[in-house]
């Protein structure tokens, strides 16, 4: 793991980010497009980590703070490379961003039919809770 190293994503690493989901990302979202990364970035630049060995992107993950609630989206982790602590790489430095910018509790986004996901994120400590759902409205057509 020594040469894994854990960076914030430039306006520049788009393009990379955007075709690594579509190889190493379970689902899709209405923002995984140039212009919703670029909003992510633009807004918030410390939010989307990127993990790279030997120069070559090996996963992601969204570390999303709103003055309220941390939120983890898009953990990926190219399928060559899974299980290699690359996901625990990534989650503790979201999780340290969090506890920088005073967060208190993460919440994940994990598709329910990701069953490789959901040992992820149990073994790194995090309980599901079946107690509430998710309602979504799309603002674009």
């Amino acid at each position: 793991m020594s040469n894994l190293r854990i960076r914030c994503a430039t306006l520049s690493d788009i393009a990379t980010v955007l075709r690594f989901w579509r190889e190493a990302a379970e689902g899709t979202s209405i923002s995984d497009d140039h212009d919703g990364v670029a909003r992510l970035i633009t807004r918030d630049p410390g939010a989307l980590l990127l993990a790279e060995r030997d120069g070559l992107l090996t996963g992601t993950v969204i570390a999303g703070f709103d003055g309220w609630r941390c939120s983890a989206y898009r953990l990926a982790v190219h399928p060559d490379c899974r299980r290699q602590g690359i996901a625990t790489a990534l989650m503790e430095a979201a999780e340290q961003r969090f506890i920088t910018l005073g967060g208190r509790r993460v919440d994940a986004m994990v598709l329910e039919a990701n069953e490789r996901a959901h040992h992820t994120w149990a073994a790194a400590g995090y309980q599901r809770e079946d107690h509430w759902r998710r309602w979504i409205k799309p603002l674009e057509s």
